[in-house]
């Protein structure tokens, strides 16, 4: 059982997670009101995994627009990968998407994280398609994926 609690992200978690966003992406991190943004866009789920002290050791986002949704983001604190809290936040966000009436969830990631696609596949994630050099800097691919729900409703 985790440690961590699963909760819906509020803006009062900002700094907790832009910690982790700059920590997690560095040179690729979104700028501290792209996040604010995203937080408190329409259209967005975002959640928060805490410990014990409320400080924040994870999140990840959803947005849905009708009946297409978009994983924008997902990130954990180094010290709790390899303990399925990616696992568990990619699956409440698919919940979320499911009883949003969403029929296909995409995403993209870096081709150079096998982790990741292998954690994405395993959750029912096919690879559609290539964006080249979507990731700057650095001109990494990214490996766009799509998850059908209509098995999961």
């Amino acid at each position: 059982m985790s440690e961590l609690t699963l909760r819906l992200a509020t803006e009062a978690d900002l700094d907790g997670i832009w910690a982790i966003e700059c920590l997690v992406f560095a040179g690729e991190a979104w700028s501290r009101e792209m996040m604010r943004d995203e937080l408190t866009a329409d259209h967005r789920h975002y959640i928060v995994l805490t410990d014990e002290q409320g400080e924040v050791q994870g999140y990840a986002g959803l947005m849905v627009i009708g009946t297409d949704g978009d994983i924008q983001t997902i990130a954990t604190v180094p010290e709790k990968r390899g303990r399925g809290e990616g696992r568990r936040l990619m699956n409440a966000l698919i919940a979320e998407a499911v009883d949003r009436g969403v029929r296909e969830v995409f995403l993209e990631v870096r081709a150079d994280n096998p982790v990741a696609q292998n954690l994405y596949k395993s959750l029912g994630f096919e690879r559609i398609g290539l964006r080249p050099a979507y990731y700057q800097p650095g001109s990494i691919d990214a490996v766009v994926m799509k998850l059908d729900t209509k098995e999961r409703a």
